[in-house]
């Protein structure tokens, strides 16, 4: 099977990273980060509705661009890249279900039932980002079990409270289980969310697309997230090694640092093979193989990078904290590590037998 990128894909890649670095500069990222209680920026959410970057698996009569969950993963690689923050997964899950969603007019957020959210959780409810600046909650229930529904993010954001997030950039809600949650106007998917408003049936069902489908692409997204976060610490690093000098040389001259970014490039680079793998054939153990590799990646590469920085790197003017702090919270969205674990195992089980 051949795993190289097409033409075509190159230039989709090429295309996302030129739209984000225009639209979404480090000053930006900066001002999300220092500007007070983060929110989703309505105008670049629409921005990357109108570019198709949550319509790029819709079928083009749909009003989508038609291609497919390769395309999305290099996408949403760039995005992470560019530590682009809002509930990107969940906004391009959305597309086709949830009114306004594909054209970045609606904002979406995830709730994962069968788990405790984009959090750790402990037995109080779960975790959900960005709820404040939601139009509407996508919750996903266990796999098999076929519970997927749009729901209107103000009911649940009611019932919610704030958490502390270790992100600056991502704000955290618990909420408690929807089943205890009046839900007036909640219609089970498949189905359109008019958003704000009332939940609206589809003229058109939105495809038999089952929970267990939903939740393994949107870990395999996550995954895609983490893997250019991995990569672009690989670069902040590799950089910084250039350009300071100590005893009159670069620091990129010693081996001690020349080991840290060797390992750093194997970590992406070991996760990019198994993260474009897992989105040709869509394998659950594949996809767990490429979150959990993924998450190892984003989190050890970011804690290298800072090492290779030194003293700078622990400052809040230093970016490589961002990429940290937001590879913690993915790394706890969908799949953790244990049970990307508990998946393999089983795939391995199924295959001796």
């Amino acid at each position: 099977m051949d795993f190289r990128l097409t033409d075509d894909q190159r230039a989709l890649r090429a295309g996302v990273r030129e739209l984000l670095e225009g639209r979404f500069p480090r000053e930006r990222l900066r001002a999300a980060v220092d500007g007070g209680p983060p929110v989703v920026d309505r105008a670049l959410w629409r921005e990357l509705g109108g570019a198709g970057f949550f319509a790029l698996r819709l079928r083009e009569a749909d009003g989508g661009v038609g291609l497919g969950l390769p395309e999305a993963v290099l996408a949403f690689e760039e995005a992470g890249r560019a530590l682009l923050p809002g509930p990107l997964v969940a906004t391009h899950l959305a597309a086709g279900v949830v009114e306004g969603a594909a054209e970045g007019r609606a904002v979406v957020t995830a709730l994962d039932t069968a788990g405790d959210g984009v959090g750790v959780g402990d037995g109080a409810g779960a975790l959900v980002e960005h709820l404040a600046s939601a139009d509407a909650v996508l919750a996903i229930g266990a796999p098999g079990d076929g519970d997927v529904e749009a729901l209107p993010a103000a009911g649940l954001a009611r019932a919610a409270r704030p958490v502390r997030s270790v992100d600056p950039a991502t704000p955290l809600h618990r909420v408690p289980n929807p089943d205890r949650v009046p839900h007036p106007d909640r219609v089970p998917h498949p189905g359109r969310v008019a958003c704000p408003g009332r939940l609206a049936a589809s003229a058109r069902p939105a495809g038999p697309r089952s929970a267990g489908r939903y939740r393994r692409e949107a870990v395999l997204l996550t995954a895609a997230l983490q893997l250019g976060s991995a990569a672009r610490t690989v670069e902040m690093a590799v950089r910084h090694a250039r350009e300071r000098f100590q005893f009159g040389r670069p620091i990129g001259a010693f081996q001690a640092v020349q080991h840290l970014c060797a390992g750093m490039l194997v970590r992406a680079e070991t996760a990019r093979s198994v993260v474009y793998a897992a989105a040709v054939t869509e394998d659950a153990g594949e996809v767990a193989a490429a979150k959990l590799l993924a998450d190892e990646a984003a989190v050890h590469n970011a804690r290298d990078c800072l090492q290779v920085h030194g003293g700078m790197g622990f400052t809040w003017e230093a970016d490589v904290h961002l990429h940290l702090k937001r590879a913690w919270v993915r790394a706890e969205q969908w799949q953790r590590a244990a049970d990307a674990e508990e998946e393999l195992a089983a795939g391995l089980l199924r295959f001796g037998a």
